[in-house]
């Protein structure tokens, strides 16, 4: 079936598309696949038509192993289709369509073509705003060839409205940890449990290094429907040996360059990418491309140092602006681990620019740079209802041993600090939520591409 309609009225901006349907269900998520399995019906049933597709879950470092795995195929030559979100500052961000040379985010009319097909189809039934541009965002795909579709789980996995795929090539679970437990359960296991939802009867299941109690849940899961089971630590390792990254398992050996992605934790990203490829049989992925694609993924918003814009123009001179979207405590460790690496090759006093949403734990989050970080410099989402007032956040920073004070918004921040005497220019941080990090790059005139 063609995602191709004849136009009818006054032309659909996809954003105008998009608001029409948070009217259509009276929640922003409600976890089911009812709604979105009886839209694909009528759709003809695209997710039947889709390329070889690894599906990953997982609460950390789901965009970054996708990013490695997108870079390593096209390295070897393949189209890939990518399917992520949230997007950081246009919605096109979450459906890149592959094609020979690499893929491009959608173009505004075929998104639109889509989204209204969709509507068309789904005739103000029950919907939420991520089923129906889920459903959308499949149907594109099946209708452009490409040899495989990197597909991201929204929320959870066991009900997310992308686990409409029976066969995938491989599933993925990436580290585990607290997040979103007004959905998914108040532990690490009730949440694992949930994103082992993505595993099928026979098919490669990957689950990233991590804790042995959450490594327990997901291998179990995994065994119950009769997937086939590789466990990071067990049955692959990637490890980093004299400025190496050393990946191995049964049947391969790899002395591989580092990523290019910042931060320890990419080593484990890196690792489910490569035994996710090999497991899902594509064999056509070389050493020489694997290597490339370390080299050459990129992840917006996630330890991105901005190299220019107008955002480093209004910090203080000779400063580094970088951005992360990390949220929860398991990011913000990472994140501080990282950073404390940076400060190891290179010191700078280290300053947060944080904005946070008020559903996230900011002391569990902020408190991995106590004794790290000189100072944080609270600031509000802008457009987002569910923000932490930065009055608030900045309480929560001095409770977490940090010296904080609140701004109106990252101009105002930088600005402040570009008044400051510096001994040293400081490193900037801009964390605390994707969202904060759309703003930044937006703010900026550096949105992906």
């Amino acid at each position: 079936m063609s995602t191709v309609l004849p136009a009818e009225g006054a032309p659909d901006s996809s954003d105008a598309l998009i608001a029409r349907f948070l009217g259509l269900h009276p929640k922003a998520i409600d976890l089911s696949l009812e709604r979105i399995q009886g839209l694909l019906d009528r759709l003809g049933h695209p997710e039947r038509r889709l390329p070889p597709v690894v599906h990953v879950a997982g609460t950390n470092g789901k965009g970054s192993t996708i990013a490695f795995m997108r870079a390593m195929l096209e390295a070897a030559g393949l189209r890939v289709h990518v399917y992520t979100s949230p997007h950081l500052v246009r919605f096109h961000e979450r459906i890149r369509l592959g094609r020979t040379g690499g893929g491009r985010f959608v173009d505004e009319d075929r998104l639109v073509a889509a989204l209204r097909m969709c509507e068309a189809l789904n005739a103000g039934a029950p919907i939420t705003v991520f089923e129906i541009t889920t459903a959308a965002a499949v149907s594109l795909f099946a209708d452009h060839p490409a040899d495989a579709l990197l597909l991201e789980v929204g929320l959870g996995g066991r009900f997310d409205a992308t686990n409409v795929i029976d066969a995938p090539a491989a599933a993925v679970v990436t580290p585990v940890s607290l997040d979103h437990a007004e959905y998914l359960g108040d532990s690490v296991t009730q949440i694992a449990a949930e994103k082992a939802g993505v595993f099928k009867r026979g098919r490669p299941a990957i689950i990233a290094q991590q804790g042995p109690e959450t490594t327990a849940v997901l291998e179990a899961a995994a065994e119950r429907v009769g997937a086939t089971v590789w466990v990071g630590g067990q049955d692959f390792l990637a490890r980093e040996e004299a400025g190496r990254l050393i990946y191995e398992d049964a049947s391969c050996l790899l002395d591989l360059p580092l990523p290019r992605l910042a931060g320890r934790h990419q080593h484990v990203n890196a690792g489910a990418a490569i035994a996710a490829l090999r497991a899902a049989g594509f064999a056509g992925v070389a050493r020489a491309a694997i290597e490339t694609g370390l080299g050459s993924a990129q992840w917006p918003g996630r330890l991105q140092r901005l190299r220019g814009g107008r955002l480093t123009e209004l910090a203080p001179a000779g400063s580094e602006v970088w951005l992360d979207g990390g949220h929860n405590p398991d990011g913000g460790r990472a994140i501080a681990a990282a950073m404390a690496e940076l400060e190891e090759k290179s010191p700078a006093p280290l300053v947060l620019i944080a904005g946070m949403l008020g559903t996230k734990d900011a002391r569990g989050f902020l408190g991995s740079f106590a004794g790290l970080a000189s100072d944080l410099l609270a600031v509000p989402i802008r457009g987002q209802l569910a923000a932490r007032p930065a009055e608030e956040l900045a309480e929560i920073g001095l409770a977490a041993g940090l010296r904080a004070e609140s701004r109106t918004g990252i101009e105002a921040a930088l600005a402040s600090l570009r008044e400051r005497v510096w001994a040293r220019a400081p490193r900037v941080l801009i964390t605390g939520s994707l969202y904060m990090v759309g703003e930044a790059l937006a703010a900026n005139g550096t949105p992906p591409t």
